[in-house]
């Protein structure tokens, strides 16, 4: 039970609003540029745990109109995190304190809880989105406020952590929003505890190891790289270290002194012979910057002759960001970061981060990035934070091993909320498609947040631009486009069904939202085949406006009948599995360009066609034209380019124009964010 109380406080029942606000000492919020100064302000009076220890959960000041998102983070105090652990049954020997709101939890807590029964597993996707988003996050946060501080119910929140790039870009950050926030919001959304730094760091020195192994072998023998590969010892002997068995191991050579190898053999060893054309590992950094989409390296004049053409990624889109999300333990996770594939030798064999001698050096920079940081919502109940966003060029899920840690802590009867990226076609498919079938983990229900503003849009309203206020399309009653946008609700109804899971649809209500609207879209998501479908409020009122969402996913779980199944079996070819994602968005088939068809061809010879898909798509449609609302059909989706990623474990397609660097627009977020230099606070976070 996540129930909290003031410390040295007693309950006080029929207080007034005055004496209520000085006891939990409140801070003033302060109201959005434009907004009326004055609040009319709302109490929900605490409510009492089933167990003895009569504990009460934290009451939020509830203001209307809903104050910004960061103002009513900094209204609230959080409680210092042992608090939370405590709650979860966390001992101090099973996490590690950053700061006073953060903390890694270890992953020796898997193994300790190896024997105990897991929660109910829900997954949280959406809608098509606007790109002013639709509120995945503040759902997911939302649901388990009502399931933890009013249902009664044990619940972790499992989030990704977000890039930097949407924070200062056109989305903002990923906190959630309102009054269904992860707090500290300034610390989630920017640094948190350094893990996409680390990732940024391990794949940028991959990086550096690639092309200097190009610049040296181009410039040495065989022999003196040989030499320098395994120097002397005081004694003069030359030794390999540990990591160079690992490719004398894939070369089949059984010899474990330099001294003995052939000039052959020493030739195969110590010469990578890497194909600068096939290199596909880029380095990244995490900030939108489309200058960095295409560069040219190697112009200083100790690597003259050594220029090549490459680009930089989003750090979130790096495999090893994938690999942080799919590993299921250290081991799994120094053996997929060595397994990764940076390009191919000129004789087409794939060169590993392990040839380079570098797989063991990015898992000491990853060893605390493997271990989830819990941290907590705005009424007390628990969030795992791991992985990273980005479900149109990413995999876009929370980790394998918060999941795990989560539904042990929760138990029998538990909850684990975990949100997928972007709409159910991408994130939601690929946590079906790759997450679970490495995790193992079933889901009992699916999530689909749809909101009126989304569902106008795909009924033919007119374009949603970040930045510039809404059509009145948008603000006044329109039932029949409403009606019109639902048949991107049903599509995605249908394609979550699929995988055998119980549907409920969550949407997030507007103060412009007409009741003749929401019931317009209840009835067309249970004419869909959605198990349920709920108005929430959560955004406005906290956990008490998503208590109704939180009673249907309960039903919803213990009802589940049908095992989960796949959208297809991983020994289809990679072009059949391509293929069946594709019929999933609506498409009538597939184009490959002619580099897809190579890289499709190399990877197969390669042995690697028994991956599952990760496709890199736009967010905005089912198809490969963000332009193209509602469920288009009958499209041909064009794939640009075929790339791995082979430690992670999946195969990824870019799909049409899908850049994996997004771009800053005119007016980024980075203009409302600054710092009260008198108290220290981050103002103007979104």
């Amino acid at each position: 039970m996540f129930l909290k109380t003031q410390p040295l406080h007693f309950i006080i029942f029929n207080e007034s609003t005055e004496t209520r606000a000085k006891r939990n000492q409140i801070k003033e919020i302060t109201p959005r540029k434009n907004e009326a100064k004055r609040f009319d302000i709302f109490f929900s009076e605490p409510k009492m745990s089933s167990s003895s220890s009569l504990k009460t959960v934290r009451q939020l000041q509830v203001a209307s109109p809903v104050p910004a998102d960061i103002d009513i983070a900094n209204s609230v105090e959080p409680f210092h995190i042992s608090e939370i652990a405590k709650d979860l049954n966390l001992s101090p020997k099973h996490y590690d304190l950053y700061g006073k709101y953060k903390a890694k939890v270890l992953l020796s807590v898997i193994d300790e809880l190896k024997g105990s029964g897991d929660g109910y597993y829900v997954v949280v996707g959406g809608i098509t989105p606007t790109p002013l988003g639709e509120g995945k996050s503040t759902t997911t946060v939302g649901l388990c406020q009502a399931l933890g501080a009013f249902q009664d119910k044990k619940v972790v929140t499992c989030l990704r952590q977000p890039s930097q790039g949407p924070t200062f870009g056109i989305k903002g950050g990923a906190a959630g929003g309102g009054y269904s926030q992860v707090i500290p919001m300034d610390e989630f959304n920017l640094h948190l505890t350094g893990d996409i730094h680390a990732i940024t760091a391990a794949n940028n020195l991959l990086a550096a190891a690639i092309d200097t192994r190009i610049f040296h072998e181009a410039t040495q023998s065989d022999k003196a790289l040989m030499n320098r590969l395994c120097p002397p010892n005081k004694e003069g002997k030359r030794s390999f270290n540990d990591i160079m068995f690992i490719r004398l191991t894939k070369l089949g050579i059984s010899k474990t002194s330099p001294e003995d190898l052939t000039p052959e053999e020493v030739k195969k060893f110590a010469r990578l012979d890497i194909d600068p054309d096939s290199i596909t590992w880029r380095r990244v950094m995490d900030i939108n910057d489309r200058f960095l989409r295409k560069i040219t390296i190697g112009q200083g004049p100790d690597e003259k002759g050594m220029v090549r053409e490459t680009a930089f990624d989003i750090s979130v889109a790096s495999e090893i960001m994938a690999v942080l999300a799919l590993t299921t333990s250290l081991a799994d996770m120094r053996e997929r970061l060595g397994k990764m594939v940076i390009g191919n030798s000129k004789a087409g064999d794939p060169v590993t981060a392990d040839d380079l001698g570098v797989g063991g050096a990015l898992t000491v920079l990853m060893k605390d990035a493997i271990n989830p940081t819990l941290m907590q919502t705005l009424e007390g109940t628990p969030v795992l934070v791991h992985a990273g966003p980005f479900a149109n060029i990413a995999h876009g899920n929370s980790s394998i091993v918060a999941d795990k840690i989560a539904l042990k802590l929760v138990g029998p009867g538990g909850f684990v909320v975990t949100e997928a990226g972007f709409g159910a076609d991408i994130g939601t498919e690929k946590f079906m498609n790759i997450k679970c079938r490495y995790s193992g983990l079933t889901p009992q229900c699916a999530i689909i947040v749809a909101t009126i503003r989304a569902l106008k849009m795909h009924g033919g309203g007119p374009d949603v631009v970040a930045g510039k206020p809404l059509n009145n399309a948008y603000v006044t009653e329109n039932v029949a486009l409403v009606e019109a946008g639902c048949i991107n609700l049903a599509k995605h109804i249908s394609n979550t069904k699929a995988y055998g899971v119980n549907v409920v649809v969550a949407v997030n209500k507007f103060s412009t939202d007409s009741e003749a609207e929401l019931n317009a879209v209840r009835n067309s998501a249970l004419a869909a085949g959605a198990y349920d479908a709920v108005i929430c409020t959560h955004h406005a009122h906290g956990g008490k406006g998503a208590v109704d969402l939180g009673i249907a996913v309960q039903r919803a779980c213990e009802n589940v009948t049908q095992p989960l199944k796949f959208l297809y079996p991983l020994d289809f070819s990679i072009k059949e599995k391509i293929e069946a994602i594709a019929r999933s968005y609506g498409a009538s088939g597939v184009e490959y360009s002619e580099q897809a068809e190579k890289q499709i061809e190399m990877y197969s010879k390669q042995g690697f066609s028994g991956l599952p898909i990760c496709m890199a798509k736009t967010q905005y449609s089912f198809s490969h034209n963000a332009s193209e609302k509602g469920a288009p059909t009958g499209f041909v989706l064009p794939i640009r380019d075929v790339r791995a990623s082979i430690g992670a474990g999946f195969i990824y397609p870019l799909v049409g124009t899908m850049s994996t660097m997004p771009g800053l627009p005119t007016r980024p977020c980075f203009y409302d964010i600054d710092l009260d230099t008198s108290t220290g606070r981050v103002i103007g976070l979104s």
